[in-house]
């Protein structure tokens, strides 16, 4: 079974958007994974197709209603639906290498991608949503950051990348930043590859690489050496 991935949003149409190219669209069109999006607008009930309303209490913005919204979800996944609900939001758990490895084991996901103000809270529980985020900023939807998730998990996908070994050495997948990469030509603008690359000392070569990921990570990303907790 392929790994199928159901999206609800607003812009059904910026879907699959990049998604529909390179490796991830070859997959696509192999069937090594499917892609629904779903226009939550058309669960709407009053004339005027409404989605968002103001929110309680006051404040700026809309707050995207849970009675529409949740007749999208239901109406795109089955109570009985093993995939998991996420709800992409700059406020949720942030995504790592190992989430990710962690969803594309699975049998797909549904992503629920956010406008406005928000989402009200009471949808968010009702259909077990579970937040996450892209990074420490706010987009103007949860779209992009869908097409970034589903990138990250589409290129793990058995078939999907010539070589499916080419991702074990990259940043983050042994809690590490990558080491620096090099090709020819030997010498560029008087810069050299580092000798040891072209030793043919596989052992020396691994030593390097791993000296090379450390040296990086504690200059540019020490919170992944000493990282702080994060609770599911």
């Amino acid at each position: 079974m392929s790994f199928l991935a159901t999206v609800l949003t607003l812009y059904p149409d910026m879907f699959p958007g990049p998604l529909g190219l390179s490796m991830a669209g070859r997959g696509l069109q192999d069937g090594l994974w499917s892609l629904a999006a779903h226009d939550i607008r058309t669960h709407a009930t009053d004339r005027h197709a409404s989605v968002d309303d103001t929110p309680a209490g006051g404040g700026p913005g809309m707050v995207m209603k849970p009675d529409v919204l949740a007749r999208a979800i239901d109406a795109a996944s089955a109570a009985n639906d093993p995939r998991p609900r996420l709800l992409m939001s700059p406020r949720g758990r942030p995504l790592t290498q190992a989430y990710v490895r962690e969803l594309a084991a699975g049998s797909g996901v549904v992503i629920v991608c956010g406008r406005f103000e928000g989402v009200d809270e009471r949808v968010i529980e009702a259909r077990n949503l579970i937040e996450v985020s892209v990074g420490d900023y706010v987009l103007s939807g949860g779209e992009p950051a869908a097409l970034v998730l589903l990138d990250a998990i589409v290129r793990l996908l058995p078939g999907i990348m010539g070589n499916d070994a080419s991702g074990n050495e990259e940043s983050f997948e042994h809690g590490l930043l990558e080491h620096p990469q090099y090709t020819r030509p030997r010498q560029w603008e008087g810069r050299e590859i580092p000798p040891v690359l072209l030793s043919g000392d596989h052992a020396a070569i691994a030593r390097w690489k791993r000296q090379q990921s450390e040296n990086l990570t504690e200059q540019r990303r020490p919170d992944l050496i000493r990282p702080k907790d994060w609770k599911k």
